[in-house]
């Protein structure tokens, strides 16, 4: 686990704008693809730029039919509602302060509860991090459950127990029944004030633990906080090193902009924390949760973060409570967990059309109300957009393809200067690659899942 740490200690360290160390870590391949990447998308822009006069010359055409009028018209007006989000969205983020640290004495009691299936030795070192927290131990407890591994799971939590003093509470489900009910057995026993899910191919900070529990001492109201998940295997591929550009901008940009409305639409699996009286409340529905007649056997994050936004809670994130986890390294694996996370999305936006609209908390309901309606809007255009670029790509190749990567240029822009600001430029280069490889690879991902959404196999487990 040490060696774990120190290969990602960089991720609880601000970066120098450019790194020289960073440019000479990067193997021909890595320095091919980025470049490559960059090529084309400068290549496109140059041609979008000449031909201007000829994507006119189609777009006046089109103007001419009733059809052609509505779909330029429908366009524009969801290109004017996403820039108003965008601007909305960079408003709210800038309003954001993560919660400091409190003091040992108002630090409530926490039950830590770690889920594990098949993970092998990752849980071990998942287990050894949380105990080596800045928490007083007396205020902590660990739950570890395995949910009926056929691997040697079972071995290495009690190693961890057994190398811990036996300060563990450990439990082995009889047969695999999936995640949420692993969880399910840590709430029901365990005795905490806050209750934390932590993944067990998780590793934490320190602080990470005091850091993630303290806005509950701070925010009476405060029903859940969704922690920062950083990679922890960068350094295993292509698709890792992607990865972690795009998960800093997804916590500490999107997350941390919900947090200032206290609408945090989900809360990761990877590290949350829950009021025990808001768990509670939601228990029964959460573990006998339905969705077309099955009962729910994914999205267990988001469906908590739900029921608790329902009973009036708020939900923040916490940018100072990192945690390191393991990301898919291959296509597989990767469109699967994506899959995944994209039916759960489907299932609670559906599910949220319950309390959004009613009168279900004191304050920032215009706001949260917003961000539900930018998700609405997601999932109605995600078909359709899908088979208009289909159209205008048998149509309008040449037009379409510029187009898109000078939209993935403007678009990657962003999140690799935000990622510039905060860590560091070499690595936020792979905002680009990561761009058009979601456009031209996964791009099928969210309509494939609404199609799908009544399938609710984990598919990487």
């Amino acid at each position: 686990m040490e060696k774990s740490l120190t290969n990602n200690r960089e991720f609880s360290e601000r970066k120098n704008w450019f790194s020289l160390n960073k440019l000479k870590d990067l193997s021909r391949r890595d320095l091919g693809i980025l470049i490559g990447v960059q090529v084309l998308m400068l290549t496109a822009i140059f041609i979008f730029t000449n031909f201007r006069l000829h994507f006119e010359a189609l777009h006046f055409e089109r103007m001419e039919t009733l059809a052609g009028q509505i779909l330029v018209y429908s366009l524009l007006a969801m290109l004017v509602f996403q820039l108003f989000f965008l601007g909305y969205i960079v408003f709210l983020y800038f309003k954001y302060k993560a919660v400091q640290s409190v003091s040992d004495e108002a630090l409530p009691t926490c039950t830590i509860i770690v889920p594990a299936y098949n993970e092998g030795k990752l849980v071990y070192d998942t287990l050894i991090s949380i105990s080596e927290s800045n928490f007083p131990k007396e205020k902590m407890e660990i739950i570890a459950v395995d949910d009926g591994s056929k691997d040697d799971t079972w071995y290495w939590i009690n190693k961890a127990n057994a190398d811990l003093n036996y300060s563990l509470t450990v439990y082995k489900q009889p047969k695999n029944k999936g995640k949420r009910h692993a969880l399910y057995r840590g709430f029901t026993t365990g005795s905490g004030e806050i209750f934390i899910t932590i993944d067990s191919d998780s590793v934490v900070e320190k602080d990470t633990i005091r850091n993630l529990v303290s806005p509950f001492v701070v925010n009476k109201n405060c029903g859940g906080v969704a922690g920062n998940v950083k990679v922890l295997n960068k350094q295993q591929g292509i698709i890792p090193k992607m990865l972690n550009v795009s998960f800093v901008f997804s916590f500490e940009f999107v997350r941390a902009a919900q947090s200032s409305l206290g609408f945090v639409l989900c809360t990761p699996g990877a590290l949350s924390a829950y009021k025990r009286e808001a768990v509670m409340y939601a228990l029964e529905d959460w573990i006998e949760q339905r969705f077309l007649g099955n009962y729910a056997t994914i999205g267990e994050d988001r469906a908590m973060t739900n029921m608790i936004l329902k009973q009036g809670y708020e939900v923040q994130f916490q940018r100072n409570a990192n945690v390191l986890t393991n990301t898919p390294t291959g296509f597989k694996t990767l469109h699967k967990m994506f899959t995944r996370w994209g039916r759960s999305n489907v299932r609670e936006t559906l599910a949220m059309n319950q309390f959004v609209f009613k009168n279900f908390r004191e304050k920032n309901k215009s706001g949260a109300r917003l961000v539900f309606i930018n998700q609405w809007m997601t999932l109605i255009l995600a078909i359709p957009m899908v088979v208009l670029m289909f159209y205008f790509f048998f149509t309008h190749p040449f037009l379409y393809l510029t187009s898109a990567l000078v939209g993935t240029f403007i678009f990657s822009s962003i999140q690799m200067l935000f990622f510039t600001k905060k860590y560091n430029f070499i690595e936020a280069l792979w905002a680009y690659p990561y761009s058009v490889f979601y456009m031209f690879a996964l791009f099928w991902i969210y309509p494939f899942s609404i199609l799908t959404v009544k399938n609710g196999g984990w598919l990487t487990r």
